[in-house]
């Protein structure tokens, strides 16, 4: 039964994003000479496919979430990331004129990585840590031009387990450059609706938490550790103990 739901809401979803990318790519290949106005027509799709995608699945949120990180614009969102489920929540939740940055390998994702692709956000090559530093030094001079926010999961792959993971500091090396605050929007349960160890889609709750900005004016190099550590913390306290990391997970 889990097999033939999820099967069936898999070709849904996927028949609503062909749909929304046959509408948008057209529209960006004609902006194609503008680059910010291709990263804002991507967010509105973001919009339109984030929504109906968690719809298909079933997923129950609180829509008051956008609400939320369109107030705090422009700003730069970290997200934990816990499975595929995450990515459709991102594009909802980001507000528009936010660079979306993901692994090189999202443009293979059929019908949404090739509009991701079209639409200028950063993919980085994470094999390849020199290229992956220079592509973000060049989207943090598109931020400061532009007014751009960003959208990035600091762990840099979903979690197997649900359970928050190391982060990475191309946030943070984001924030040094263009001194925007730190976002974090923590997310609950999206492992239960949309496992990544598993062929399931199950419908079910998840919980988002838009936390309060972190300044970042006087983060420097030098201290980029402990300020990476102080964001992540943010989650460890308001994660429930399924998805701390194992050695916090008995805290209470």
């Amino acid at each position: 039964m889990v097999f033939c739901s999820t099967l069936a809401r898999l070709l849904v979803g996927g028949a609503v994003v062909a749909l929304w990318t046959a509408v948008f790519v057209p529209v960006l290949l004609v902006c194609l000479p503008s680059r910010r106005t291709r990263i804002r027509i991507g967010n509105v799709y973001g919009h339109l496919v984030g929504r109906s995608v968690l719809w298909v699945t079933g997923t129950r949120f609180d829509v008051s979430a956008a609400d939320g990180t369109a107030a705090l614009r422009p700003a730069i969102y970290v997200s934990n990331h816990v499975s595929t489920l995450d990515i459709f929540l991102g594009i909802w939740l980001a507000p528009t004129n936010t660079c979306g940055v993901g692994k090189k390998e999202v443009v293979w994702y059929p019908f949404f990585g090739q509009l991701y692709w079209i639409s200028g956000h950063l993919r980085l090559d994470r094999g390849n840590r020199s290229r992956a530093v220079e592509a973000l030094a060049d989207t943090a001079v598109l931020m400061r031009r532009w007014g751009l926010g960003a959208w990035i999961w600091p762990e840099g792959t979903r979690s197997r387990d649900g359970r928050l993971l190391p982060f990475k500091k191309g946030f943070a090396h984001l924030a040094l450059a263009t001194r925007l605050p730190v976002v974090p929007v923590v997310v609950e349960g999206a492992q239960r609706v949309w496992p990544r160890s598993r062929f399931a889609i199950v419908p079910g709750d998840v919980t988002i938490r838009v936390m309060p900005p972190i300044p970042t004016e006087d983060w420097a190099l030098e201290t980029l550790d402990a300020h990476i550590a102080q964001v992540r913390q943010v989650f460890l306290d308001t994660l429930p103990q399924e998805q701390r990391p194992l050695e916090l997970a008995a805290t209470p």
